[in-house]
């Protein structure tokens, strides 16, 4: 055996001298146990492509808009800054209950509308002066009466038939009064109706915001602001208390609001002496809270806790 020995490794150093060299490839690193942690993988040929894993950082993802819902406060800031404008109108605006439907997300299809105003007729012509009317709310769609609308209303007496006589007599319809018409000088159903839809719920829009998804049909800037209009005929001292936004004495409901916005709470009650009050809450106690006391239409107190 010791002779053979040395023959064989000689045999065995020639032959791998007559090998090609082949690159190591290094040994991962180990933990310092000097063993392989469970499930750690070998790599065996060097990676390709970028390993995620490895990288340093993740790729940043675009932030997209974010998917905010239309408020409450949002809500009445439109009702109040929108509802009653003035407007020039830019383009005719159809007649009728089908209106005319606006995407927030497309452009204005001329051809769309020239169809359905040959259709339907246009109510209120480019040139002409408007005014939106009313203003109505659903999940996708804001809904916009120009000059009273163009979705004829009836009242619930309208449907209620009184018979006069017997069954030969003609019934007679019960009419509505001014106020459920509308606005004074605009007739329901004889203006017209814009649709704006939403592709999503309705964002928290402000009132300009609102105008100007509505500047291809109407015209703001030319006109005064209806609120304007209201403020510029209220006495000096309401005129100066809105302004600075704080209730006094004497205000009616409707200064109130325009002064220091809607109540948190209202509670209505009747006094001793037979009248109808009513407390608007603004705060929650023992925060700063006011209350203002109305005795009948009008602010007959006004009282902050704590002082």
């Amino acid at each position: 055996m010791s002779i053979w020995l040395p023959s064989l490794l000689l045999v065995f150093a020639l032959a791998a001298a007559d090998l090609p060299k082949l690159p190591l490839v290094p040994a991962p690193a180990r933990n310092s146990t000097g063993n392989f942690s469970p499930g750690e993988s070998i790599r065996v040929l060097p990676p390709l492509f970028g390993d995620p894993d490895t990288q340093s950082g993740s790729p940043q993802q675009p932030a997209g808009p974010k998917n905010s819902t239309l408020t409450e406060p949002s809500k009445l800031a439109l009702i109040r800054y929108v509802s009653g404008e003035f407007a020039r109108v830019r383009k005719p605006i159809p007649g009728g209950k089908e209106g005319f439907v606006l995407y927030t997300d497309k452009p204005l299809s001329q051809e769309n509308l020239d169809r359905v105003v040959s259709t339907h007729g246009a109510a209120i012509n480019t040139g002409d002066n408007a005014q939106i009317t009313k203003l109505e709310f659903r999940e996708h769609t804001i809904i916009v009466d120009v000059n009273g609308g163009g979705r004829p209303r009836k009242s619930w007496r309208d449907r209620i038939q009184i018979g006069v006589g017997g069954p030969s007599q003609v019934p007679q319809t019960s009419t509505t009064t001014s106020q459920e018409q509308g606005p004074a000088g605009f007739q329901p159903g004889a203006g017209g109706t814009l649709y704006i839809q939403f592709p999503k719920n309705i964002p928290d829009l402000s009132p300009d915001d609102l105008k100007n998804i509505l500047s291809p049909f109407l015209d703001f800037t030319r006109e005064r602001s209806a609120a304007v209009h209201w403020i510029d005929t209220l006495p000096p001292e309401m005129k100066k208390a809105i302004t600075e936004r704080h209730p006094i004495l004497g205000m009616d409901r409707e200064e109130v609001v325009a002064a220091i916005g809607k109540p948190d709470r209202k509670v209505r009650e009747r006094d001793a002496e037979g009248y109808d009050t009513e407390d608007w809450i603004y705060g929650h106690p023992p925060d700063k809270t006011v209350f203002v006391h109305f005795r009948g239409d009008k602010v007959s107190s006004i009282k902050q806790y704590p002082q």
